[in-house]
């Protein structure tokens, strides 16, 4: 395995990068966003956004459903906004607004927020409402409608004066299918906002107003194993994240920053492995917020390319693309086994698997041996669930059911792309 600090050294003499099955002839350096393939029959795909004008008017994004990944997802969106440099060209801040996320218990994204205040100190601004217990609407209380009016009125406040660049409010879905607050302001204030503001509203319940206001909707569905699979319990620390919606790398991102956070607040340090395949080239969606995250830790954050600046085709795979993809999986294979890494992130290994570029067994066995403390995330879309998927403790795909990119409408760097 290459040193950490050579990761990047071996991606850039490797002899090109890959990108992704799927439509058009487009080249990797493009810039690209993923979208639903239609029409083809070739599956998996990558759309170019190089060539459009970028649009002005911010969206509106909806991450809803049962599945892992909603909040990871908002977070991911904040850092490659923050990696960009929207806010500084801008001097506008991020708002994480957090409802139902009192005291008095700990989350999945604490580490990440932590990570993103310690790095980016004067653009993150955090508020948390609500009380550390889960609760029905039967349960409800005047303190918990209270407490969701606070944040609201933060938030309607924040949404006003055009400070922001990006807005999160982070399980407010849930709130509104709590009742806590009016779902007809809500859905009238957001309609109003700031041309250039983007808003993101994560959260299980997302009412039909909320929905149908919303110019993205991507759904994070859980799958669940009712029985044991072929290779008996799902393994604690392996999560996949797939399907067409929009939402994947983000949330792998957002466990990135995770990863970071409880080094952080832990005083240790957890490295972080970032492992690419069928990204070659420049321009993609995570590149601003990988370097952000480098340049903050660069220390914790470790990024590698593997593949050729070209579109491989099923039926069209070149021998280089093999090696590249077996040349990236031996690293990630040493890296996993190392124990050096707390995260390790395989981006874009379910379609290349998918493309028969790599074998599935060397992948299940080294899962199987993985060291109980490290995490690995898998991410990308695919036509078959190869044999790995059964060890997942976390699997969650994203469904899209609405995209503003279908109607016309201009992609955003830092947003979209």
């Amino acid at each position: 395995m290459n040193p950490p600090d050579r990761l990047s050294a071996a991606a850039s003499s490797a002899s090109g990068p890959l990108t992704s099955p799927g439509k058009g002839g487009i080249t990797g350096s493009q810039a690209v966003t993923r979208t639903p393939q239609r029409g083809t029959g070739r599956g998996i795909g990558i759309r170019t956004a190089a060539g459009s004008d970028e649009r002005q008017r911010g969206q509106l994004h909806l991450y809803d459903g049962d599945g892992k990944g909603k909040s990871q997802a908002a977070l991911g969106v904040v850092l490659r906004t923050i990696g960009l440099g929207i806010c500084e060209q801008q001097r506008t801040r991020v708002l994480l607004l957090r409802f139902l996320k009192g005291p008095g218990r700990s989350y999945d994204e604490d580490g990440a927020i932590e990570a993103l205040q310690q790095g980016f100190p004067h653009l993150i601004d955090q508020v948390r409402t609500g009380r550390g217990d889960y609760f029905n609407a039967e349960q409800a209380t005047a303190f918990d409608r209270q407490e969701a009016q606070r944040g609201w009125d933060i938030a309607k406040g924040a949404i006003a004066s055009n400070l922001y660049s990006v807005v999160v409010l982070d399980e407010l879905n849930p709130v509104l299918a709590l009742g806590l607050l009016d779902t007809a302001e809500v859905v009238k204030t957001l309609a109003a906002k700031p041309t250039g503001m983007e808003v993101i509203c994560t959260g299980r319940g997302a009412p039909p107003a909320l929905v149908q206001l919303a110019d993205l909707h991507s759904e994070m569905r859980a799958h669940r194993r009712r029985l044991p699979g072929a290779f008996g319990e799902a393994l604690d620390g392996i999560e996949i994240y797939t399907g067409d919606g929009k939402g994947k790398s983000t949330s792998a991102l957002g466990k990135a920053l995770q990863a970071i956070g409880r080094g952080i607040s832990l005083d240790k340090s957890h490295r972080v492995l970032i492992l690419q395949w069928l990204k070659g080239g420049s321009g993609y969606t995570e590149d601003a917020a990988i370097a952000a995250l480098r340049e903050s830790y660069p220390h914790l954050v470790d990024h590698l390319r593997s593949g050729r600046d070209a579109i491989v085709w099923r039926g069209q795979q070149q021998p280089i693309d093999y090696v590249e993809a077996e040349r990236a999986w031996e690293i990630a294979r040493a890296a996993i086994a190392s124990g050096l890494y707390k995260t390790v992130i395989l981006d874009e290994l379910n379609p290349t698997v998918d493309l028969e570029l790599l074998p599935v067994e060397p992948i299940v066995q080294t899962l199987l041996r993985k060291p109980a403390e490290t995490e690995v995330i898998i991410t990308g879309r695919c036509k078959s669930q190869p044999a790995y998927f059964d060890l997942a403790s976390v699997h969650s795909e994203m469904v899209c059911h609405k995209h503003y990119a279908e109607r016309g409408v201009d992609l955003k760097r830092g947003v979209d792309y």
